[in-house]
C-alpha cells in the first residue's frame, strides 16, 4: 500500500499542476484571441492596450506557483511534492505555449 501511495501521490500532483498550468495557458490564449478580434474590429482605444490584464493573469499564475511551494510542504511533510506540482504547472503552461508556436508557424508560412 505504501509503495502504491509513493507512486500515486507524485503522479496526482503532477496531473494537478498540469491541469492548473494548462488552464492558465488556455485562459491567456482566449484573452489574447479576444483582444486580437477587438483590435481587428477597431474597438481598442489604443495600441498599447493590445493585451490588457495580462500582467494580472501572470501575477495569478505566480501566486499559484508560490502557494504550491508554501502549502504542499505542510500537507505532505518533506517528500518534495510541491516541486512535482510546480513542474506540472510549468509543463501544462508550456504545452499551451508550444501549441501557440505551432499555430503561428502553420499560419505564417
Amino acid at each position: 500500500m505504501t509503495y502504491l501511495l509513493n507512486i500515486l501521490i507524485p503522479v496526482g500532483g503532477f496531473a494537478l499542476g498540469g491541469v492548473a498550468g494548462y488552464a492558465f495557458g488556455a485562459f491567456q490564449t482566449a484573452a489574447r484571441e479576444r483582444n486580437r478580434r477587438l483590435q481587428n474590429g477597431g474597438q481598442l482605444k489604443s495600441n498599447w492596450l493590445i493585451m490588457p490584464g495580462s500582467m494580472t493573469r501572470i501575477a495569478l499564475l505566480l501566486i499559484l506557483l508560490t502557494s504550491f511551494q508554501l502549502i504542499f510542504p505542510f500537507l505532505f511533510a518533506e517528500n518534495g511534492i510541491q516541486w512535482v506540482v510546480s513542474a506540472g504547472v510549468i509543463v501544462g503552461y508550456g504545452w499551451t505555449l508550444l501549441q501557440q508556436i505551432k499555430h503561428r508557424s502553420t499560419y505564417s508560412a
